[in-house]
């Protein structure tokens, strides 16, 4: 893709009035939502499009998860960490970056930047979950047994907030049984 192939399909996506070149070989995409940069390297052969996800304090807890997104989970994108901040970052050699790829791509970043930190909070709960699964298993107990122990430590304020409402705790356990019973059979002792 040459420079000018990249600023008419950034216009096409967001439109004129969002898209600013910020200097040659450069774009930033201002949105209510979010600022997308579009940078070429020096001798533009190199596309790399960057979107800020989340401070990387914020992310701090998360990190294990989101190098496992990396992985798995994120295509032609990746999670980045530079200058503080979670980014979502795509590279590409413009030689053979097609249109669409970059289409693809940037819808890639946008789907990462409006999940934030939900994505990787959840592969986590996941993991947590997988290991309570595990340990129940080595210890004999069944999902009922299981659910019935989750369900007396809420009782006994052992987990969660004491000061959970009636309808609270009931909402709660229910998210624990949908997650102990999709995760149970694919979880091994």
């Amino acid at each position: 893709m040459t420079p000018l192939e990249i600023a008419g399909t950034l216009t096409e996506l967001f439109g004129a009035e969002a898209v600013n070149a910020i200097a040659p070989g450069s774009w930033q995409i201002e949105t209510p939502d979010f600022r997308l940069l579009i940078l070429l390297s020096d001798d533009q052969s190199w596309l790399r499009a960057l979107l800020p996800i989340v401070p990387a304090q914020q992310a701090r807890p998360f990190l294990e998860q989101f190098l496992e997104a990396n992985f798995d989970e994120t295509l032609q994108v990746r999670y980045a960490l530079h200058e503080g901040v979670i980014w979502g970052v795509f590279h590409h050699n413009c030689n053979s970056l097609a249109v669409e790829d970059l289409r693809d791509a940037i819808a890639r970043l946008v789907s990462l930047h409006k999940a934030g930190l939900e994505d990787v909070f959840n592969r986590l709960v996941e993991s947590r979950v997988r290991k309570i699964i595990q340990v129940a298993k080595l210890q004999g107990q069944s999902l009922e047994f299981t659910m019935q122990n989750l369900e007396r430590f809420y009782a006994e304020g052992l987990m969660g907030d004491e000061n959970l409402d009636p309808q609270a705790r009931s909402e709660t356990l229910a998210a624990w049984r949908y997650q102990l019973e999709r995760l149970w059979p694919e979880v091994e002792p």
